[in-house]
């Protein structure tokens, strides 16, 4: 994969505490990963912080995949 989805793993295996070897495209934040929304405010925090990009709530709120999470980031990257 990618340089972004490499970030991505080791953030969210570290917010989370996760094998990164679960955290695929299709993961759910929830179901797969177990994120209660304090873990993916976290989260969210962590991914602004190491990418430089600003991810509005509503927006935030609508990630339930990494891969919803990856896109709009990729989106945001210049």
């Amino acid at each position: 994969m990618d340089e972004l989805f490499e970030k991505m793993k080791k953030l969210i295996a570290e917010k989370l505490e996760v094998d990164e070897g679960k955290i695929t495209l299709e993961a759910s934040f929830r179901q797969d990963l177990g994120a209660d929304s304090l873990d993916t405010y976290e989260l969210v925090y962590a991914i602004e912080e190491e990418m430089g990009i600003n991810i509005p709530d509503d927006k935030a709120n609508e990630f339930e995949t990494v891969k919803d999470a990856y896109e709009y980031i990729k989106s945001q990257q210049k």
